[in-house]
């Protein structure tokens, strides 16, 4: 137990804002760390999430919750970010690229990363029902991504800093197991979700799944027709309180002229949450691969991006399927 609370302060200490007091520190605390990594996440989208719940406009309400979570991984992320996109981008051999990675300054490629993936992540929220929901999903991807970094046979692209602290120090089977269990936890997330349990109208959850399988309540309204929330949609379509369909999973939208919503597939929450996740989770594999093949493998900018890649595409598969 003790190695394992060693093991969550690292992980505190190194993917949070949080003050935590690090004792220890060597492999296998590291390997506990990337671990525990997404239950870091957890915590941060939580309260990253937060903005989000406020009587503002959702632009608003995504731009601080995005900007939270800058201000609790004090910008560590989207600076490994920005110093990876100035590293590939410049196409040098190895060595250098490396060496452009290190400096303090952000050249043009990082620069343009950062107001693209900050943009979409802004986006993305703004446009979604459950912006709450799915940037807590979004967090907890991103440090799983961490997790599967670190695993063995990932080597570390430097011979020092935190890529080579962490780099093959968790378990083989700890990444599959971690990834199983937040799954299951976002398939939950998602099942309270599509039970009304965050729009104030709850129904049980079977009446929801059964309501999306069969469409039973979904009618159109009349093109133009503006609705503020599933329970309000829901009474100018049919006069009840009860079931949903497709048509009915965004909220603050505009029916189009086809009668249609203007944005997202209608998946429900149930499906639409772990769906995400392992969209942003494949993301940042593929950057990952893509980083092993030029640099020869991780460097702490390297995670840094990983982290923000994973967010970033999470976002933007829950925001087209929610």
């Amino acid at each position: 137990m003790r190695r394992l609370m060693d093991g969550l302060r690292f992980a505190v200490g190194t993917l949070s804002v949080f003050p935590v007091r690090v004792e220890r520190v060597d492999r296998q605390v590291a390997g506990q760390a990337m671990t525990l990594a997404p239950v870091i996440g957890l915590v941060l989208g939580a309260v990253a999430g937060l903005p989000l719940l406020l009587p503002a406009p959702p632009l608003l309400g995504a731009a601080l919750a995005v900007g939270l979570l800058a201000l609790l991984t004090r910008g560590l992320h989207l600076d490994g970010l920005a110093d990876l996109a100035d590293g590939l981008g410049s196409g040098k051999p190895a060595d250098q690229a490396l060496g452009i990675m290190k400096k303090s300054d952000i050249g043009p490629f990082g620069v343009m990363t950062l107001l693209l993936v900050l943009l979409v992540e802004v986006a993305a929220l703004a446009g979604t029902a459950t912006g709450y929901a799915a940037l807590v999903t979004a967090c907890v991807a991103g440090r799983l991504a961490l997790t599967w970094a670190c695993r063995p046979r990932v080597p570390a692209a430097r011979p020092e800093g935190l890529g080579a602290a962490v780099a093959g120090s968790v378990r083989p089977a700890a990444p599959w197991l971690v990834t199983l269990a937040a799954l299951l936890a976002f398939a939950g997330l998602g099942l309270s979700v599509d039970a009304g349990t965050w729009d104030g109208a709850p129904r049980t959850w079977a009446s929801a799944v059964a309501g999306w399988l069969t469409g039973a309540d979904e009618r159109a309204p009349e093109p133009g027709q503006s609705f503020t929330g599933l329970a309000d949609y829901l009474e100018s379509v049919t006069g009840t309180d009860s079931g949903w369909g497709l048509g009915a999973m965004a909220s603050d939208g505009v029916i189009t002229a086809e009668g249609t919503v203007g944005w997202g597939l209608g998946l429900p929450a149930l499906l639409a949450l772990p769906i995400a996740l392992l969209a942003g989770l494949l993301a940042a594999l593929a950057l990952l691969r893509r980083a092993r093949r030029r640099l020869g493998g991780i460097t702490g900018d390297v995670l840094g991006a990983l982290v923000e890649t994973a967010t970033a595409a999470t976002l933007v598969a829950y925001a087209v399927m929610g």
